[in-house]
């Protein structure tokens, strides 16, 4: 840990002695709030050196300087106590019972006050909250966005049924509260789902999207977009990524789960190629647009499953150097790590936001031709038991 981190995590030390959330520990979200920043950074790291320890070392973890009210996603679910009076929140960990939020020590600042003063406007606007048993009802979520460095920001009213009532004046309404907000997205959710976001979207307000800048270059981010949601830490993880690439302009990189083209686009101009490759189509439809808006011509993308795509280039001799990947929560599927094996990159650059399924990962590849050269964990999470580790892997033989 840098000298900077060390006194940063003690300011934050002193802090969280006084800090206190109602929804500690009924949530399941902040399970590390009342420990020292120093001793979470500690206990994370001891996590990842113990599962990575058969293939490699790991480094200390990077923190935060201020790793209060870091995530720039939002997400809030609304519903009515037994007296009738409208509360928002989250869900408790396991149930459908909403946890009452009004300021959350993670979350953004104005994101909560936007979503506070939504839930004031409902009855004025007669506007019933969504019942999950019942099906009764039309506000089921909102989900604020936040660009960390533009200051844009986007609120998406997920409904039941498409029909907004006097939805000018809603707009107008919370805009005179909140005229920061950028746009405003009705997305309809009519189905028995866990799922927070309908397949239906309709726009009553500004561009449908944000703008948010990351290690120089500009991204679009729409609803239904993956964008990491501490942007200070994703800077860093970011650049390390690039950095153990080793790109020296000849190379031809693949970008596996490329969500709107964040890594490949940043790693393009120290590239030959890179070759993008995604299954969201609306996140492939963001990357097209961002790797244009930032000027970058050396890059495609493609709208697949990663693991069908990559075997499609071994299986027509193609070859590649290196290829980044970041796969969801739950790692890689043996087929994709079967397909990178065939394409046989000179490097692969592993970023995880699961350390146990990255040991699980990592016992396939450096069976299959590959050594772990080190592990570099960046805290994305802080107060959370979750941890991102990025990884570099040289191909052995």
């Amino acid at each position: 840990m840098t000298e900077k981190t060390q006194n940063a995590s003690k300011n934050v030390r002193e802090k969280t002695s006084s800090l206190f959330c109602p929804a500690d520990r009924k949530c399941g979200g902040c399970r590390y709030l009342k420990m020292p920043y120093e001793e979470q950074l500690k206990l994370k790291r001891e996590r990842v050196a113990k599962l990575l320890k058969p293939y490699c070392k790991v480094s200390p973890v990077v923190g935060m300087e201020q790793p209060l009210h870091y995530r720039n996603k939002v997400h809030a679910v609304f519903d009515r106590t037994r007296d009738g009076r409208i509360i928002s929140g989250i869900y408790q960990e396991g149930t459908h019972r909403v946890v009452p939020v009004d300021n959350c020590l993670i979350e953004n600042e104005k994101a909560d006050a936007i979503i506070r003063d939504i839930r004031g406007l409902l009855k004025s606007f007669k506007i019933r909250t969504y019942d999950e048993d019942t099906g009764y009802g039309l506000l089921r979520h909102v989900l604020v966005r936040v660009g960390h460095k533009t200051g844009q920001i986007m609120v998406v009213l997920v409904l039941g049924s498409p029909i907004l009532p006097s939805k000018n004046n809603f707009v107008k309404a919370l805009r005179k509260l909140h005229p920061e907000i950028t746009t405003i997205i009705v997305n309809v959710n009519n189905r028995q789902t866990s799922m927070v976001l309908g397949d239906k979207e309709n726009v009553i307000y500004g561009k449908g999207y944000i703008e948010d800048e990351l290690c120089g270059c500009t991204f679009r981010i729409s609803s239904r977009s993956f964008y990491q949601v501490n942007s200070v830490q994703t800077e860093l993880l970011y650049r390390k990524a690039v950095e153990l690439a080793g790109l020296a302009g000849k190379e031809r990189v693949i970008d596996a789960y490329c969500g709107i083209g964040t890594i490949g686009i940043i790693a393009a101009p120290q590239a030959k190629e890179v070759i993008s490759v995604e299954l969201n189509k609306d996140a492939v439809r963001d990357a097209v647009r961002n790797a244009a808006q930032n000027g970058v011509r050396n890059i495609s993308f493609y709208q697949n499953d990663a693991g069908n795509f990559l075997a499609g280039m071994a299986e027509d001799k193609e070859k590649a150097d290196v290829v980044f990947m970041d796969p969801p929560r739950q790692g890689s599927s043996e087929e994709f790590m079967s397909s990178v094996v065939m394409l046989a990159p000179k490097k692969i650059v592993y970023i995880s936001c699961g350390p146990e399924s990255l040991a699980r990962d990592l016992k396939y590849l450096t069976a299959h031709g590959y050594q772990a050269q080190g592990a570099w964990p960046y805290d994305m999470f802080p107060f959370t038991e979750e941890i991102e580790t990025v990884c570099l892997l040289n191909r052995t033989r």
